[in-house]
């Protein structure tokens, strides 16, 4: 009876701390540490677009690539994150209903990181990458 208390006990911390994971990258930055995630409490990943126009686009894949397309079309991949703690927990600074955070990318055949502004505008329900490409979104955290 002890052994099977225990076997349960072991697996609801085990599965509790898998659940609770949120995966943490370290990247460096003008010679600072700095740590991304993909997974801040929003669908982040998704297509980007500017506001009536097809192309060209931003594509966020939950693994943290992606593809960004210039102006001329051109597709570079990338690799992705929002800046979080060490912990996971994302940086992020609160505006009248709305939230900013640093989105960091760099281009697959680079070892270079880049940074830009993230947002998310909550009455509208749209996230906005790089200033100009806008997805909308369900908010699944409203309760």
């Amino acid at each position: 009876m002890k052994a099977l208390h225990l076997l349960l006990i072991t697996l609801f911390f085990v599965s509790t701390y898998s659940y609770s994971q949120v995966q943490v990258d370290k990247i460096t930055y003008n010679n600072r540490e700095r740590f991304i995630t993909t997974t801040i409490g929003y669908p982040v990943p998704g297509t980007y677009l500017i506001s009536g126009q097809k192309e060209p686009t931003t594509v966020l894949n939950p693994d943290g690539t992606g593809v960004i397309q210039s102006a001329d079309l051109s597709k570079v991949k990338i690799n992705w994150g929002v800046e979080c703690t060490e912990e996971g927990i994302p940086v992020f600074r609160e505006g009248f209903n709305s939230a900013t955070y640093t989105f960091w990318y760099r281009n697959n055949d680079s070892d270079t990181w880049n940074y830009s502004q993230f947002s998310i505008h909550f009455a509208k329900k749209k996230m906005f990458l790089m200033g100009e490409r806008v997805k909308e979104y369900v908010d699944y955290n409203v309760q």
